[in-house]
């Protein structure tokens, strides 16, 4: 069975769907959970579901290594960031090519890039009047939202829309879509 690293900072809710259907469908296994904050919802979640937690510290750079020698202990065959709020250092891009994968809630190339996440995004689709929205799942490379497009899916945005209403209805996609692109994702690997 593939394995998988998931990486959150903030509540996890993608993280709890991906472990969710992980245990339901057998597709793949969650057998580490990374964050930069040991006093997330997400960190909490986790250690309760059984998952072995391991936390970076806001530099990154100076757990760079052993994080990485975890990954590699562990046989992870895919990192999945779920709201890590984090850039990934390219060390870990070069050691997993084509390994990781983020989801973005807006559909790339719009609203991307630096500072673009959470309702940032969503605020940024109401401002442009935008017709429709969604989600786009990625693979990371060194750019920002710049990694080769795996799935989107879309949805309406309504004229009376605020950035609330935009994220829930963007977060319902996230949750539907998410857990499965990953299960076939996996199933391209080598």
């Amino acid at each position: 069975m593939k394995k998988i690293a998931v990486f959150a900072s903030g509540t996890g809710t993608n993280a709890v769907k991906i472990l969710e259907y992980a245990r339901q469908t057998g597709s793949y296994e969650v057998s580490l959970a990374v964050t930069n904050r040991t006093d997330s919802v997400f960190a909490s979640r986790m250690l309760a579901e059984g998952v072995k937690l391991y936390v970076v510290n806001n530099a990154f750079l100076s757990c760079e290594k052993p994080l990485l020698e975890v990954l590699l202990e562990k046989d992870i065959d895919l990192i999945v960031l779920a709201g890590f709020l984090r850039k990934i250092p390219d060390e870990l891009i070069e050691a997993f090519p084509g390994r990781i994968v983020n989801i973005h809630p807006a559909l790339l190339p719009k609203y991307g890039g630096k500072g673009m996440y959470g309702m940032h995004v969503h605020e940024a689709v109401r401002t442009a009047q935008e017709a429709e929205t969604g989600i786009t799942i990625h693979l990371v490379n060194e750019e920002y939202d710049k990694g080769r497009v795996l799935f989107q899916a879309f949805v309406p945005v309504q004229t009376d829309d605020d950035a609330a209403a935009i994220a829930a209805r963007v977060q319902k996609l996230e949750w539907e879509h998410y857990p499965r692109v990953i299960a076939e994702y996996l199933q391209e690997l080598p």
